[in-house]
């Protein structure tokens, strides 16, 4: 056993304690109900960096969702590695589907449960805790920066607007992005393509106000009828989009990569039955369940509102309505030609007798790293130490914003998560293996130590 491994076994506890605090705030940033929430959560990050000796720890950009940045001690002639995490979270609802509240984290069969146990509180804080066991000497092997923003959850605008004044904040050699997951349990994973998102509100008006569907129904258009019309022909039942020119810019993942896919342990009964939790698999299916995931972008439909939606009963006729919607795109596509192609689209598909809009809320490009850097097996190398198994090497179906432009200045970014496939992220029972969070500590500080090498 290793002194890394011995500090990390006698203060395993303690640091658990100390992620429990963290969990408890809840700081959910697309509720302006919870931004006193989102700066507690920032101030009690800051405050831990700077009791690991951190000399220099900001809150910029924001009063309420700050940005932290901290630097660790310098270290002349060493490599710079940006840890980069977020401390917001999403909403909890449904609260009823939870088996223990939200903000009390509770340990349960080896796993802590509580909303942003593993997106992304959890993750980043084991490198947190990995920089604090490499500095028992009083300096770190390499030079951290941590940029830990509260805005990744609702689209990362106040750290954009950050870095496009601060653009040297993300100079470094490596940054480490804890937000992802294993492949599976004892397969760790390196994800190299993140689909980006678009997300907008398509909305509906068809008359001055809502009216009686006895007295007008046969003759008023209805705005849930007209909004689903449309929705239905922006998708086929194959699951192809119709919006034209929307796969003018995607190519196919080289056969090289869609080999490797194959190579995966992967059950696609079980994937569909445990994780979807569904009856089938949708989607385009003359590609295989990984393309579908990684290398295709989606239209997907997250909630429909306006006319009555409360108990009881109400024969109204909306006159406005409004879809939530999103597209994730993947490696060539750019968010604003997809918004560009989906206003067209509605627009076309509109009946004449409807007002429709497109408004959009975030969105995000796509990205694909190259993993040519040395630091890729050097992460390698402290995985087979722990897990006594190397990376394998994924993409993702999800986004994370701020990814591309963490490259901006030549860091190689590296997409290394602890994750489980069942952690039920954004989902009721969110969960993070505390095993996973130790051996984290473990990964982490290998890589910090050997890369100081």
């Amino acid at each position: 056993m290793t002194k890394l491994d011995s500090f990390v076994a006698a203060q395993g506890d303690r640091m658990l304690d100390e992620l429990k605090q963290l969990l408890r705030i809840p700081s959910v940033s697309t509720s302006p109900d919870h931004a006193g929430d989102c700066r507690r959560a920032a101030e009690w990050v800051a405050d831990h960096l700077r009791a690991l000796g951190c000399p220099s720890v900001e809150l910029v950009a924001s009063e309420t969702h700050p940005v932290v940045v901290a630097d660790g001690p310098r270290v002349p002639g060493k490599p710079t590695v940006l840890v980069y995490g977020h401390y917001d979270v999403q909403p909890p609802e449904p609260l009823e589907l939870w088996d223990s509240p939200p903000y009390e984290p509770t340990i349960r069969n080896g796993n802590l449960y509580a909303r942003g146990a593993t997106d992304d509180k959890g993750q980043f804080f084991a490198v947190v805790k990995a920089f604090e066991a490499v500095m028992r000497s009083g300096k770190p092997p390499v030079n951290v920066r941590f940029l830990i923003e509260g805005q990744e959850e609702s689209g990362s605008d106040i750290l954009f607007g950050l870095l496009e004044k601060r653009p040297e904040l993300v100079e470094a050699d490596v940054a480490i992005v804890a937000d992802t997951q294993y492949w599976a349990p004892g397969w760790p994973a390196i994800e190299v393509g993140l689909r980006g998102i678009c997300y907008g509100e398509i909305t509906v008006r068809t008359a001055k106000g809502d009216l009686h569907s006895g007295l007008y129904g046969g003759v008023a258009p209805n705005a849930h009828d007209t909004l689903v019309r449309i929705l239905a022909k922006l998708k086929s039942s194959s699951g192809r989009i119709n919006i034209p020119g929307l796969y003018e810019a995607v190519k196919r993942p080289a056969k090289v990569e869609r080999d490797a896919w194959k190579k995966l342990p992967f059950n696609e009964r079980r994937f569909m039955r445990e994780e979807v939790g569904a009856k089938a698999l949708t989607g385009l299916s003359r590609y295989s369940v990984f393309e579908r995931l990684w290398g295709l972008p989606t239209f997907e439909i997250h909630g429909i509102v306006g006319g009555f939606t409360a108990h009881g009963a109400k024969t109204v006729i909306p006159a406005e309505a409004t879809a939530k919607v999103s597209l994730r795109l993947v490696p060539n596509q750019r968010v604003k030609t997809v918004e560009r192609l989906l206003k067209r689209a509605v627009k076309d598909l509109a009946p004449p007798y409807a007002d429709v809009s497109v408004t959009f809320i975030h969105g995000a490009d796509p990205v694909l790293v190259s993993i040519d850097h040395p630091a890729f097996g050097v992460i390698d190398e402290a995985f087979r130490e722990v897990e006594g198994r190397g990376v394998v090497f994924t993409r993702s179906g999800g986004s994370i914003p701020v990814v591309p432009v963490l490259g901006k200045r030549g860091a190689a970014v590296m997409m290394a998560g602890l994750g489980l496939p069942d952690d039920r992220l954004h989902a009721p029972n969110e969960k993070l293996g505390v095993d996973q969070f130790l051996k984290g500590v473990r990964v982490f500080g290998r890589f910090l130590t050997a890369l100081g090498r």
